[in-house]
């Protein structure tokens, strides 16, 4: 029996209707009980970041109850946590290399041990083996205020270290990390092939925040064989005034005013101000 056009038409209707709705099925968003979750942070000259899955505590008993005592745990929910150093570290007193690791631990009442692993890609601590550890430290945990959901934090860093801290419930774990942020920059300026003055200025800048005084003024006077600038300038009065030479340092921070008040952005002023009248009685 031949089918009438009209009621062809009315067919293909119907199924691309159905067709163009089910996508508005398969969007459906709802809030996940443990959503995803990352902290980064550069310290020094190393990123460390911590890929984790935050659950909520929702009334239950998490120590020692749904989190049990003396069992592996993957350190968050669903897959394991994955901690990344971008360069080596130490954690503890263990050197690290840089990569990727699953950051377990064996929760207990007054100590816990922490765990880097090897196998990041692991689902839970399900698969877990131990002989694929790098790292046990043992650690203590500290009381805290109430934390609904679970966090990482990085915290108390320097330039040459860090706490990277699990806080949940009324928990905290701390994991101490060193860098070695100043064996690192000290190799890159002894690298420093650069022709311009500002890379030079830097590092002398750097060294004179470490107090090196002598290895500072060398670079600071190729910064200033390249291009004099108030920058410079005052870089070097700050060096010999460190060294205690302050009639030296007074007349380049006299250059580096006048050097600065004719520039864009004189972004140090107060500070060579306040070193012109610190400085006067003691040249």
């Amino acid at each position: 029996m031949k089918i009438p056009f009209r009621s062809s038409l009315a067919s293909l209707a119907c199924v691309a209707l159905f067709v163009g709705s089910a996508p508005a099925f398969a969007a459906l968003e709802l809030p996940k009980p443990s959503p995803s979750a990352k902290v980064t942070q550069t310290v020094g000259l190393t990123e460390i970041s911590v890929e984790y899955s935050s659950p909520a505590v929702r009334g239950r008993k998490i120590w020692g109850g749904l989190v049990p005592y003396g069992q592996v745990w993957r350190t968050g929910a669903n897959a394991a946590t994955k901690i990344t150093f971008s360069k080596d570290v130490t954690v503890g007193n263990r050197p690290i290399a840089a990569g990727s690791y699953a950051l377990f631990a064996i929760p207990g009442a007054k100590s816990w041990t922490i765990i880097l692993n090897k196998d990041f890609n692991e689902v839970g601590a399900f698969s877990y083996k131990k002989d694929l550890d790098v790292l046990r430290l043992e650690v203590k945990p500290q009381a805290i205020p109430f934390r609904e959901r679970l966090v990482y934090l990085i915290s108390d860093f320097t330039d040459n270290s860090a706490s990277v801290d699990l806080e949940w419930e009324k928990l905290r774990v701390a994991i101490p990390v060193k860098m070695a942020t100043s064996a690192e920059a000290q190799a890159n300026i002894k690298a420093l092939t650069d022709t311009g003055w500002m890379p030079y200025n830097a590092a002398a800048h750097y060294l004179l925040a470490q107090k090196s005084y002598a290895e500072a003024l060398k670079l600071v006077d190729q910064s200033l064989a390249l291009k004099e600038d108030w920058q410079n300038v005052w870089t070097k009065a700050q060096i010999l005034a460190g060294e205690g030479h302050y009639r030296e340092a007074y007349p380049l921070a006299e250059r580096a005013q006048a050097l600065g008040a004719k520039a864009e952005r004189f972004f140090d002023a107060d500070q060579v101000k306040k070193a012109l009248t610190d400085w006067k009685g003691k040249r």
